[in-house]
C-alpha cells in the first residue's frame, strides 16, 4: 500500500460506528473549543429597542475633532 492509500479525509471517517461520540457531545464539544457561534435569539425575536435619544448624539459630538468643533 502506498502513503497516500493511508491517508485518510473526513469523508472518509464512519459515521456510525460503535466508537462515535453523539450528537450532543459533538456539539458540546464544538461549542468548547469554538464558543457560541451563534445568539439564541436574533434581532426580529426580541422587543424593538427605546431609542436613546440625546445620549447617542452626546457621544457623536465627543467624537468630533476639535477643528471641526
Amino acid at each position: 500500500m502506498t502513503a497516500m492509500g493511508d491517508e485518510r479525509t473526513p469523508d472518509d471517517t464512519p459515521d456510525d460506528g460503535p466508537g462515535a461520540e453523539p450528537d450532543w457531545a459533538r456539539r458540546k464539544r464544538l461549542a468548547d473549543v469554538f464558543g457560541d457561534v451563534l445568539p439564541e435569539t436574533t434581532g426580529d425575536d426580541r422587543a424593538p429597542r427605546e431609542p436613546t435619544g440625546d445620549r447617542d448624539d452626546e457621544w457623536l459630538q465627543r467624537q468630533v475633532p476639535p477643528h471641526h468643533g
